[in-house]
Protein backbone atom coordinates (compact mmCIF):
# COMPACT_ATOMS: atom_id res chain seq x y z
CA UNK A 1 0.00 0.00 0.00
CA UNK A 2 1.51 3.47 -1.05
CA UNK A 3 1.58 6.33 1.22
CA UNK A 4 -1.11 8.45 -1.27
CA UNK A 5 -3.49 5.32 -0.12
CA UNK A 6 -2.85 5.07 3.16
CA UNK A 7 -3.71 8.48 3.43
CA UNK A 8 -6.53 8.68 1.41
CA UNK A 9 -8.18 5.95 3.21
CA UNK A 10 -7.39 7.51 6.65
CA UNK A 11 -9.24 10.27 5.03
CA UNK A 12 -12.37 8.61 3.83
CA UNK A 13 -12.55 6.54 7.59
CA UNK A 14 -12.18 10.24 9.14
CA UNK A 15 -14.95 11.48 6.89
CA UNK A 16 -17.24 8.28 7.35
CA UNK A 17 -16.64 8.38 11.32
CA UNK A 18 -17.42 11.91 11.70
CA UNK A 19 -20.62 11.33 9.60
CA UNK A 20 -22.24 8.60 11.49
CA UNK A 21 -21.12 10.82 14.97
CA UNK A 22 -23.27 13.68 13.72
CA UNK A 23 -25.89 11.03 12.77
CA UNK A 24 -25.45 9.67 16.54
CA UNK A 25 -25.69 12.98 17.51
CA UNK A 26 -28.71 14.54 15.42
CA UNK A 27 -30.63 10.84 16.59
CA UNK A 28 -30.00 11.64 20.11
CA UNK A 29 -31.10 15.00 20.27
CA UNK A 30 -34.24 14.62 18.03
CA UNK A 31 -35.65 11.39 18.73
CA UNK A 32 -34.55 11.19 22.11
CA UNK A 33 -37.60 9.39 23.84
CA UNK A 34 -37.62 7.01 21.02
CA UNK A 35 -34.39 5.56 21.58
CA UNK A 36 -34.90 5.93 25.38
CA UNK A 37 -37.73 3.72 25.14
CA UNK A 38 -36.39 1.44 22.59
CA UNK A 39 -33.36 0.86 25.29
CA UNK A 40 -35.50 0.91 28.01
CA UNK A 41 -37.23 -2.41 26.94
CA UNK A 42 -33.66 -4.02 27.56
CA UNK A 43 -32.53 -2.32 30.20
CA UNK A 44 -33.74 -0.77 33.08
CA UNK A 45 -32.07 2.84 33.84
CA UNK A 46 -32.96 6.31 34.48
CA UNK A 47 -33.21 8.41 31.96
CA UNK A 48 -30.36 10.58 33.39
CA UNK A 49 -27.77 7.18 33.26
CA UNK A 50 -28.98 7.17 30.03
CA UNK A 51 -28.05 10.61 28.82
CA UNK A 52 -24.59 10.20 30.92
CA UNK A 53 -23.75 7.00 29.08
CA UNK A 54 -24.67 8.35 25.69
CA UNK A 55 -22.63 11.80 26.04
CA UNK A 56 -19.47 9.53 27.60
CA UNK A 57 -20.08 7.03 24.50
CA UNK A 58 -20.20 9.99 22.10
CA UNK A 59 -16.93 11.72 23.55
CA UNK A 60 -15.23 8.27 23.70
CA UNK A 61 -15.85 7.32 19.69
CA UNK A 62 -15.03 11.25 19.24
CA UNK A 63 -11.83 10.49 20.87
CA UNK A 64 -11.27 6.99 18.65
CA UNK A 65 -11.50 9.05 15.63
CA UNK A 66 -9.20 11.30 16.63
CA UNK A 67 -6.74 9.06 17.92
CA UNK A 68 -7.31 6.39 15.41
CA UNK A 69 -8.01 8.48 12.29
CA UNK A 70 -7.34 11.93 12.33
CA UNK A 71 -3.64 12.56 13.41
CA UNK A 72 -1.91 9.25 11.93
CA UNK A 73 -3.65 11.49 8.62
CA UNK A 74 -2.26 14.63 9.69
CA UNK A 75 1.12 13.01 10.53
CA UNK A 76 1.35 11.55 7.05
CA UNK A 77 0.22 14.70 5.70
CA UNK A 78 3.14 16.40 7.30
CA UNK A 79 5.55 13.60 6.66
CA UNK A 80 4.94 12.90 3.06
Amino acid sequence: MTLETTRSMLAWCSVINYGLLLLWVFAFILAHDWMYRLHGRWFSIPVERFDALHYGSLGAFKMGILLFNLVPYLALRIVG
